[in-house]
């Protein structure tokens, strides 16, 4: 890699005693495919977010001499990466998920609007000089739009935030794993 490449990427560096810090002591899957500790996660994903310029990431994991060898040999880089890879099969799996309740939460949201403004009309033809039957119209109309808060929210916010993360994600699994001693 060049060094302009290098200069481009945001580093994230991590310090611990043991690798087994990093994943979830919980977890019996072999090492290449274990779980990251949730702190671990946190810390990582929370350190990218903060150093994000839009490129690729370098992960700089130091760790005490003896633990150097052992972290080569188990493969800590493609650890990293496998688990950001599965995290960002589920956050994808979340979008559509999220995709399939806004078209639901629309098609119901349009027919409460149109059944609101369709009452409302009728309410205003027939008893159009009471004061209260154009207050519960009103009323109507605002209730129609409201029931389209929720499709509109995941349309226009929630999507676009389920993409960044899902990039993210996807950035942190083809990051550059340095593994550097410390005594």
């Amino acid at each position: 890699m060049t060094d302009s490449n290098r200069s481009n990427r945001a580093t994230i560096e991590v310090r611990v005693h043991d690798i087994g810090q990093l994943f979830n002591s919980l977890d019996p899957s072999p090492f290449h495919e274990r779980d990251l500790d949730d702190d671990a996660e946190a810390y990582l994903v929370g350190w990218a977010r903060e150093v994000d310029m839009g490129g690729s990431f370098l992960i700089v994991v130091h760790l005490p001499a003896s633990e150097l060898t052992n972290a080569e040999q188990r493969g800590l880089g493609s650890a990293i990466a496998n688990y950001f890879n599965y995290r960002t099969g589920m956050l994808e799996r979340d979008r559509r998920d999220l995709m399939r309740t806004g078209r639901r939460s629309l098609v119901i949201g349009i027919a409460v609007l149109a059944v609101c403004v369709s009452a409302a009309h009728l309410l205003r033809e027939v008893v159009s000089q009471s004061p209260l039957a154009q207050t519960i119209a009103e009323g109507l109309i605002i209730f129609g739009w409201v029931a389209n808060w929720r499709p509109a929210e995941i349309f226009l916010y929630d999507v676009w935030s389920a993409r960044r993360r899902i990039d993210l994600y996807r950035r942190l699994a083809s990051a550059d794993v340095e593994l550097r001693a410390f005594t």
